[in-house]
């Protein structure tokens, strides 16, 4: 089925917690995990696969900190921890080989050698020319 990949990168690894609720927001809808992830600037699948590649007591510490930022869900203030609690245990004990993928950088060690000598050209470049324009009143 196309599309369904992109709305579940990692398959069905993550769906009994990223589908699971963390409680209801102000107008009494109810709010996932998915959506309180992404509503904190997280992006949901990598999120779940890093905290399922924690252990259950780090990722429940880790998740509890971001819930207790969440101010969408008002009862998360004083439960944020409890619901941690519930939610980690949802997460998979073992990862599947496509979602091990999404903990893992992209480019080891960030940009490779030569794209950072030609980024830092680059910005060299920029300041030169910065400095040049402002002597010349430009």
């Amino acid at each position: 089925m196309p599309g369904v990949e992109y709305l579940r990168p990692d398959g069905t690894d993550f769906d009994r917690f990223l589908y699971a609720s963390v409680g209801k927001d102000q107008d009494g809808s109810v709010v996932t995990v998915v959506s309180a992830l992404a509503r904190l600037g997280l992006d949901p699948w990598k999120e779940a696969a890093k905290l399922a590649s924690l252990g259950r007591e780090a990722a429940c510490a880790r998740l509890g900190r971001s819930l207790s930022g969440f101010k969408d869900v008002p009862s998360l203030a004083l439960e944020h921890a409890a619901v941690a609690a519930a939610l980690t245990a949802l997460l998979p004990d073992r990862l599947s080989r496509r979602a091990t993928k999404l903990t893992k950088p992209a480019i080891p060690n960030g940009l490779p050698i030569r794209a950072r000598w030609v980024f830092a050209i680059f910005m060299v470049f920029l300041v030169l020319a910065r400095v040049y324009f402002l002597a010349n009143g430009g």
